[in-house]
């Protein structure tokens, strides 16, 4: 049984990342959560001035956020009638970066899917401050579905490595049932002016090899002392359908990710983006 949350504000967004995910998993025993958490709408609210304004407005944001909730049920119902997926609904007073975060501890949650900009879908930047935060700093490997992107087969998956981390087994496993049934080809894209790897370096490629026995692997190093650069120009005019990165220290996407503000970060990712977070987890 695959358990997976699914942030929404109920933008087009959220809603697209939604029918992505049950694309994704239609051949899979699936337990869905979408979840929505509404206290920063409420205390942003201009109107609360004051602690009885502040329960009325969460109240009625509260009953709303339900109305909306139901509202993606029915049609869910619609697009997916599908025996082996449940859904479960929540709105909720709460930051969502917690929530989620909390959530994926007391259900053991094996993915995080959400659009990578939600309401505000500010085009100038590529991923909205939401989900930033939740590939930062939930614990637990997030997908982000760029806007309006169609579910594909992952037939082309791109994985930048130095091959310095001993990957999780877990997670690892996920990305091999995403891709096991389609004959997929894995990109491991290494930016080094070197060739020769270290014995360390060796090993770690020796167990993504065997976590992905019979995937189809391809090894391609390229010369460039600005990842993200060299990320976006391989990315550029290739019909990939995946690219994925690990959140760790000293990782590439520590690199990326942990800049001053948001508007620095430099992927400019048209494609769905797989963070793994490359934790012990049960």
């Amino acid at each position: 049984m695959r358990k997976v949350i699914i942030p929404t504000d109920f933008s087009e967004n959220a809603l697209n990342a939604i029918k992505y995910a049950v694309e994704l998993l239609k051949y899979e025993r699936g337990e869905f959560h979408i979840v929505h958490a509404y206290a920063e709408k409420v205390y942003e609210n201009e109107e609360v001035v004051s602690r009885a304004i502040l329960d009325e407005v969460r109240k009625v944001e509260h009953e709303q956020s339900k109305e909306k909730l139901g509202n993606i049920k029915s049609e869910l119902q619609h697009i997916s009638p599908n025996p082996n997926h449940n859904y479960f609904y929540t709105a909720t007073f709460g930051i969502l970066v917690d929530v989620v975060n909390d959530l994926v501890e007391d259900i053991n949650a094996d993915l995080v899917i959400m659009g990578t900009r939600g309401l505000t879908n500010d085009r100038q930047i590529t991923f909205g401050s939401n989900t930033m935060q939740i590939m930062k700093y939930v614990r637990c490997p997030v997908l982000s579905i760029p806007e309006g992107h169609s579910y594909t087969a992952p037939k082309w998956v791109v994985f930048p490595t130095d091959f310095m981390l001993p990957y999780k087994r877990r997670e690892l496993k996920l990305l091999y049932t995403m891709v096991a049934s389609y004959r997929s080809l894995i990109t491991l894209l290494y930016f080094s002016e070197n060739q020769q790897l270290s014995f360390r370096q060796q090993d770690n490629k020796k167990f993504i090899e065997e976590a992905f026995k019979n995937v189809e692997l391809e090894y391609v190093t390229q010369p460039s002392d600005d990842i993200t650069a060299g990320i976006n120009h391989y990315l550029q005019n290739q019909s990939v359908d995946l690219l994925v990165m690990v959140n760790s220290r000293h990782s590439y996407l520590e690199n990326i990710l942990f800049q001053s503000t948001i508007d620095k970060i430099g992927l400019q990712i048209q494609k769905p983006f797989l963070v793994m977070q490359n934790l012990n987890r049960d």
